[in-house]
């Protein structure tokens, strides 16, 4: 692009004479400068592209493989349960739990980690269905094969099995592993333990 101004004044001299002032002015300079800012734009635009297309096929290339691949939980059952108790008007009951499972077919090359959490459920009068988190744990790619494989004993809960009101003596509780897949790029999703190989209990009548 180049822009061009021409003025050309006469003016009288010292003698009467006349002479002429030219003046010139080009935009060259700046044309260049809008040359490169529109080659620069047109390249991140199509690198950011890029990385969008790729990002998309990385997520669709393992759409599918949380089904067929799946934490294999051997063993999650109670192990004690320590008190059942009043406390500030609701039950709360402490317990310990034995957990075997191995986390290793759950990852491929684009999980970055997984959440994994032991969950009770229990029907009780008030609600049909109650789902209290009782222990949780982070485990990364990165991690060696061997803290992949959970394998603990009398593991004691982080979290109290707590009950909106009063409800839980008597009741029968299972508890199941769950897990959020945390991918490098695409979409959170989650997994669980399936309903057919769960353990369960029943907590005491009376509190304890």
């Amino acid at each position: 692009i180049h822009l061009s101004t021409n003025t050309t004044n006469e003016l009288a001299g010292p003698e009467g004479d006349s002479f002429a002032l030219h003046f010139s002015c080009t935009g060259q300079r700046t044309g260049k400068m809008h040359t490169v800012w529109v080659r620069l734009n047109a390249v991140v635009f199509f690198g950011l592209s890029v990385l969008l297309g790729l990002s998309i096929l990385a997520a669709l290339s393992k759409i599918g493989h949380a089904n067929r691949y799946k934490p294999v939980v051997h063993k999650l059952e109670l192990n004690k349960l320590r008190s059942l108790k009043s406390h500030g008007g609701v039950d709360r009951a402490l317990l310990s739990f034995d957990i075997h499972a191995d986390l290793r077919p759950a990852f491929h090359w684009n999980i970055k980690q997984l959440f994994v959490y032991v969950v009770a459920t229990y029907e009780t009068e008030t609600n049909p269905e109650n789902r209290v988190v009782l222990w949780d744990k982070i485990v990364e790619a990165i991690d060696p094969d061997e803290d992949k494989v959970i394998k603990q004993d009398g593991v004691f809960v982080k979290y109290a099995l707590v009950d909106q009101t009063d409800e839980l003596r008597g009741k029968d509780v299972k508890l199941q592993l769950m897990w959020d897949h945390m991918p490098l790029t695409g979409g959170l999703y989650m997994g669980e333990q399936s309903k057919e190989s769960t353990a369960s209990f029943t907590l005491p009548a009376e509190y304890k």
